[in-house]
């Protein structure tokens, strides 16, 4: 039998991944503007091994997207924390965190429960979760790690030296700033908790049940749905009601992405047209959501509708693209099964 790692075309999900990554998590948000596409090559350590790493983990060990979803928090932490101290630093890139988020710090955490909630979503589903899924929407051996040992090595070591290399342009560029022992702790025992739940996750063959699989097209008006009202309520009521209605918000629209996303993957028909929908839902929240957030940023309106008119129609093209692919494997899957 070949092994499929063992060929040249393993390289083209991998580099996907890499590329993808930072483009989703960064370029397609509008958090960096398309003139300053010259810091990919900062973002590809971080973002791209992060998300590899996190996916060849995950295959490897034989467990799926439960996995991926909370090792993908903790990776939102870990960026955000250790590597540039944004949870903690309330004048971080110059913005003024503490004020921002100041309704619903704890001290005991050392940071904002809002704040995590933020960087949780965006890390966790946008910069790690959809890349991930909307490479593997190309591939039919989806659960099949693309890395041997060496690579998955290397992954992780350059994922590192990236962590590293971040943190200290973050602590020059942010007059030195040290978060205390405490924030610390207390943000490494969150980020070892997710790591440790992600691998308890029991690796149990999937049932499907007797109800039908809802259309792809559902799949992925849910979860542009879920994902748009989180951004919507952020941009409409921020300002409006209690910072805590919004965090309690957020847990509602977590718990029933949750239990509708249990639900549905396992019903009867669930496949790979309905993994790739979900990822293109959250995907076009961000096409919209760039359009606002590059000029909450501060970059010129010129500059941002150019980012957002370049990003926008490749995220457009990349979305069909994955959703005809997972078309395909479907009807080859579905051709490949014994008649009844």
């Amino acid at each position: 039998m070949v092994d499929l790692r063992s060929t040249p075309h393993r390289w083209r999900p991998v580099l996907g991944l890499l590329l993808l990554a930072p483009l989703v998590g960064e370029y397609l948000l509008g958090n960096t503007p398309v003139t300053d596409f010259g810091s990919l090559p900062l973002y590809l350590p971080l973002y791209g091994c992060g998300a590899l790493l996190i996916r060849e983990v995950a295959r490897r060990t034989g467990h799926g997207w439960p996995t991926m979803l909370l090792l993908g928090a903790a990776y939102g932490l870990w960026e955000e924390g250790p590597v540039d101290q944004m949870l903690w630093n309330p004048r971080y890139g110059g913005f003024d965190f503490g004020l921002t988020y100041a309704g619903t710090h704890v001290p005991f955490l050392g940071t904002s429960v809002a704040l995590l909630q933020d960087v949780v979503s965006m890390h966790m589903i946008w910069s790690i979760c959809v890349p991930i899924a909307l490479v593997e929407a190309f591939r039919r051996d989806r659960q099949r790690p693309w890395l041997g040992r060496v690579g998955l090595a290397i992954t992780a070591l350059v994922l590192a030296a990236g962590s590293a290399g971040l943190a200290a342009i973050q602590y020059a560029a942010n007059g030195h700033f040290m978060a205390s022992a405490w924030q610390w702790t207390v943000g490494l025992v969150l980020i070892g908790g997710l790591i440790l739940a992600a691998f308890l996750v029991p690796r149990v063959p999937k049932r499907q049940g007797e109800s039908a699989a809802p259309s792809p097209w559902l799949a992925g008006c849910a979860a542009f749905a879920l994902t748009s009202a989180y951004w919507v309520g952020q941009a409409v009521l921020r300002d409006r009601v209690s910072d805590w209605v919004l965090v309690i918000g957020w847990l509602a629209l977590a718990a029933i992405a949750v239990a509708v996303g249990i639900s549905w993957s396992h019903c009867r028909g669930w496949g790979a047209q309905h993994r790739a929908a979900v990822a293109v839902g959250a995907l076009l929240t961000y096409v919209w959501v760039g359009f606002t957030h590059a000029s909450d940023m501060g970059v010129s309106l010129s500059t941002a509708l150019i980012g957002n008119i370049i990003f926008g129609t490749g995220a457009l093209v990349l979305a069909a693209a994955a959703l005809r692919s997972a078309s395909s494997t479907d009807h080859a899957a579905n051709s490949t099964q014994p008649a009844a």
